[in-house]
């Protein structure tokens, strides 16, 4: 499957056709919004991305059992400078 190039729009055709735009997303498609030429943002679906499983990091990093103790002295002074 290629993918097709973004539609590409100025910020105010943007503001203008913007749930055009929206329906264009949810299909799949990319959205560029330029100023002066310049993408300055782009419009993507959400689900687009890979989904992220939960608990995938499970024993990646364990909590200390000592992660609620005060810090040290030197460590607090640095705060409060």
């Amino acid at each position: 499957m290629t993918k097709s190039a973004p539609v590409s729009v100025g910020v105010h055709e943007a503001k203008t056709r913007l749930s055009e735009l929206l329906r264009l997303v949810g299909a799949g498609r990319e959205v560029e919004i330029r100023r002066n030429g310049e993408v300055v943002a782009r419009l993507v679906g959400v689900g687009t991305g890979p989904r992220r499983a939960f608990g995938q990091d499970e024993g990646v990093f364990c909590v200390p059992d000592d992660f609620d103790a005060q810090l040290p002295d030197q460590v607090l002074d640095e705060f409060f400078r």
